[in-house]
């Protein structure tokens, strides 16, 4: 039922946006504000309160003349204020309802969202609560019925115990303290609303309160003309000595009091008990969307940065909360403003207008960030609105737990960091800073999923002023400042076209990450290895990759020698990785390609790979380079790989 009651509401706001649309703009269709027109409508309660407090007495037989002296008097501004007081209260409620409503049709109310659909939901309450406590301070008729109405419900608490109602229907037991209270709960509540309206958005990224100046100037002037042609008034002033039968009923704030004389207290707050402890289980209650984004994670350009997405997040709520300056306006997919590329992976593109995504520009990858959920994980490029902004990484401090020479040049260097595990991709890597604020860049050699010390693989390269370092000085227990992570070099976990991996020297890091990462996973794709280096002692681990080869059906290990020498014994291939890559498969059309190593060997590469048919969307390289002042003089060490 409740899937189709989505269904029908998603149909109706999809149709009531695009007619929206069509008289306002897509940019300034007031469907896509609720939120921040709810918010600006609370800003005009508050300011129109604060008038009307200044000039309202509390006494209990002063309040209704001072409403009344306000309402015709102060040169037409009191009658004014009140009025824009009612029908923003009204226009308040109504903004929140409908904003409540499309979250639940639209289901953004599951997942994490779960903190913000409560909070709204409180906040509706505490906003009636408000409502029905104003109601009470003009001290008419009207008042006098909520009040003793209200007093008669509160009763049947066990708090209570029948006592409250005393108080409102004997002239003698409600005096002007009691009278100060009732004016003190309406100061009260909307300071709750306010705090729990700052908590209610702090959940969405850049959450906007306020609508654009022309929305905000069309609601105030509809206010302002409402009030104006139709002023509030108050009824006779109440008289405790009688008894109301017959008011102008309220049937938007006040529909709890009709039903209250229709049946019992117990029922009415059997019924409102029931309908908010539904409305707080919504977002655990069946149909639930299968786990479409839960644990992807994508890859924005040009910022090249990685963002994690949670269980039905957009795109764009991701790309905001990683401190990508993405650009969006209605954020509901109307505008078209957030439309970006997919490069590589699939997204649900949710419910948006066809005028802001048409079929051809589906054809062309496009998608609006606003309403597309990742199904994998993803890569995209979006078009910047203002300058990119710099990645701020702070820097982390770390000690060396384990030093072990896997190879006469090959170093492994263990990491504790301190404050806690670094979050990373396998495939990223991590810059060492120097003492003079100079970087080493190092790809991570564990999994993330591993736990304990990061594993870095270091070469030692002739002239290299921190590997050096590595190899003559540095001990367990010597402190190092890292940066990061840092990269997009990851694994693309969905598809089914086979991998192939190709390490250059040190190259075997990332790639080592990458794989184990992969089998943790459970990734049942065919994976090929090919590992290419100069001798056979430079196959630094070759006895761990051998041994996935046993343990793995699905995974394939081929080293290569470009330079071995017949005291060597070496009886595998020899050449050129990549060309021992090109024996083996011919045609590349239907695999892809992760290639990480020497900047020349992927340069070499990479072009050999398209005239074989690898498509350039299925070619993924992280390309190491020697720091500048010794590249020139390590020409040779550059054809190998390694970063210094």
């Amino acid at each position: 039922m409740l899937a189709a009651l989505q269904r029908a509401g998603r149909w109706c706001f999809m149709r009531v946006e695009a007619l929206f649309n069509l008289a306002f703009g897509e940019r300034l269709n007031p469907l896509y504000y609720l939120g921040a027109i709810a918010t600006w409508m609370f800003w005009i309660v508050v300011g129109s309160g604060l008038y009307l407090y200044v000039f309202f007495d509390t006494g209990v037989s002063e309040a209704h003349a001072s409403v009344e002296r306000i309402t015709h008097g102060h040169f037409g501004i009191g009658g004014l204020a009140r009025s824009l007081h009612r029908y923003a209260s009204d226009g308040m409620v109504l903004t929140m309802l409908l904003h409540l409503t499309r979250h639940f049709v639209f289901d953004r109310h599951r997942g994490f969202r779960w903190f913000s659909w409560i909070t709204g939901v409180l906040l509706l309450w505490l906003v009636y609560v408000a409502g029905i406590n104003g109601y009470m301070l003009p001290w008419d008729r009207l008042a006098q019925f909520v009040t003793q109405a209200a007093a008669e419900w509160l009763d049947w608490l066990p708090l209570f115990r029948g006592s409250l109602v005393r108080n409102f229907i004997f002239a003698e037991n409600f005096g002007d303290r009691l009278f100060s209270l009732l004016a003190f709960i309406h100061i009260g509540v909307p300071l709750a609303v306010l705090a729990l309206l700052f908590v209610h958005v702090q959940r969405v990224p850049q959450a906007k309160t306020m609508p654009p100046p022309p929305i905000l100037a069309m609601t105030s002037a509809a206010l302002v003309a409402l009030s104006l042609a139709q002023p509030a008034r108050s009824l006779a002033a109440a008289d405790l000595s009688r008894a109301v039968t017959e008011v102008a009923f309220d049937w938007f704030y006040l529909p709890a009091f009709a039903l209250l004389y229709r049946s019992s207290p117990a029922e009415l707050w059997l019924a409102l008990g029931g309908a908010t402890a539904l409305f707080v289980l919504l977002p655990w209650l069946p149909p639930r969307r299968a786990s479409a984004s839960e644990g992807f994670h994508v890859l924005v350009h040009p910022d090249n940065r990685f963002v994690p997405v949670r269980e039905g997040e957009t795109v764009l709520d991701a790309a905001l909360r990683g401190g990508i300056a993405m650009p969006f306006d209605c954020r509901n997919g109307g505008c078209g403003e957030c439309k970006a590329k997919v490069l590589h992976g699939q997204v649900d593109h949710g419910a948006f207008q066809p005028v802001a995504l048409d079929a051809a520009a589906r054809e062309r990858g496009e998608a609006l960030m606003c309403c597309a959920t990742p199904l994998s994980d993803l890569e995209i490029e979006y078009v910047p609105k203002q300058a990119l902004r710099p990645v701020q990484l702070a820097a982390r401090s770390a000690r060396v737990t384990g030093l072990e020479r896997l190879a006469p040049s090959v170093m492994r260097v263990r990491l504790a960091v301190e404050g806690g595990p670094l979050r990373y991709y396998p495939g990223q890597y991590v810059n060492i800073l120097l003492e003079d604020g100079e970087r080493r860049a190092f790809s991570f050699a564990t999994a993330p999923h591993a736990g304990g010390p990061l594993e870095l693989h270091i070469r030692l390269v002739p002239g290299g002023r921190f590997t050096t370092r590595v190899f003559e000085s540095m001990k367990q227990g010597d402190e190092l400042r890292l940066e990061g992570p840092l990269g997009s070099f990851f694994l693309r976990e969905d598809g089914d076209k086979p991998m192939i991996f190709v390490a250059g020297a040190t190259g075997f890091a990332p790639v080592k990450s990458m794989l184990e990462h992969a089998f943790h996973r459970g990734v049942r794709r065919r994976m090929f290895l090919y590992w290419g280096v100069r001798r056979p002692e430079e196959l630094y681990l070759k006895e761990l990759a051998e041994q996935w080869q046993r343990e793995q059906p699905n995974f394939s290990f081929v080293p290569v020698l470009s330079d071995p020498r017949p005291e060597d014994g070496w009886q595998g291939r020899t050449g050129m990785v990549h060309a021992a890559i090109l024996q083996d498969f011919p045609d590349l059309s239907g695999h892809q390609v992760y290639a990480c190593g020497s900047a020349a060997m992927i340069e070499a590469a990479t072009p050999a790979f398209r005239e074989h048919g690898m498509a350039q969307e299925d070619c993924f390289s992280d390309a190491f380079r020697l720091a500048p002042h010794i590249l020139g003089a390590s020409a040779e060490m550059a054809k190998l790989g390694g970063r210094t």
